[in-house]
């Protein structure tokens, strides 16, 4: 984080306040040794992990009064992982993934700031296929679609690491993509479903996008023949 200007803010939920150090602006970029060139990341790119997006805010307003139980959690794509953050001040059982190689250490400070336990992450792209991160219950994320072949990256990555059980919660300001992604989840047995955007504005600015809620049961089409279905 050195070089970097920082921004601190405190977010108020229903029985928590969460606190959350980011970059201050698009502005700020840092890559000394060439580490996030060398994924891909250019550095227009980069700052983009680690500002509050209004998607992820919307996220972690749902989250707030969604019934997690014992799930196992995983965030895709956390960025600054609000979610992430949330989720873990109410000891639910999340894990964090990200592509950038910076968002471990800001996860890691607030995480630090709201007395929290340490919250597992693993640095993976949707096109690896050699992660640690296993299966899960509960797979949540905020604005992922930006390019039309994130669509079926995303998707093969939530059907890998999902259990037959499985519930998919995605906050998408709607760049275009919600009906392709729909399609490519039903090809894995998942059924989508309308949910009500909770009121949750960014910087006075209300949400004009999406909540997509995917679900599956294990009498669903299993993992090979949904692939079978993507090569056709």
């Amino acid at each position: 984080m050195t070089n970097l200007r920082l921004r601190y803010q405190t977010l108020e939920f229903r029985d928590a306040d969460i606190h959350l150090c980011t970059l201050r602006d698009r502005e700020q970029f840092n890559d000394p040794l060439g580490i996030a060139e060398k994924l891909g990341i250019s550095s227009s790119f980069w700052p983009i992990f680690g500002l509050l997006w209004p998607s992820g805010l919307v996220l972690a307003h749902f989250m707030d009064s969604y019934d997690t139980g014992t799930k196992r959690i995983l965030e895709v794509g956390c960025g600054i992982g609000l979610p992430s953050l949330l989720l873990n001040s109410k000891h639910a059982d999340i894990t964090a993934t990200d592509h950038h190689p910076e968002v471990e250490a800001f996860l890691l400070k607030n995480t630090s700031l709201n007395d929290g336990t340490l919250i597992a992450f693993e640095r993976t792209d949707w096109a690896d296929n050699d992660d640690q991160l296993g299966k899960f219950d509960l797979i949540i994320g905020s604005d992922l679609l930006y390019e039309d072949e994130h669509t079926h990256l995303l998707a093969n990555f939530i059907n890998t690491h999902s259990r037959p059980d499985c519930e998919v919660i995605l906050s998408d300001p709607g760049r275009g993509r919600k009906t392709k992604l729909i399609k490519v989840m039903q090809t894995f047995g998942f059924v989508d479903s309308a949910v009500k955007i909770p009121c949750a504005a960014h910087e006075g600015n209300p949400y004009k996008g999406h909540i997509l809620k995917f679900e599956r049961k294990i009498s669903g089409p299993v993992a090979g023949e949904a692939d079978h279905h993507l090569k056709q």
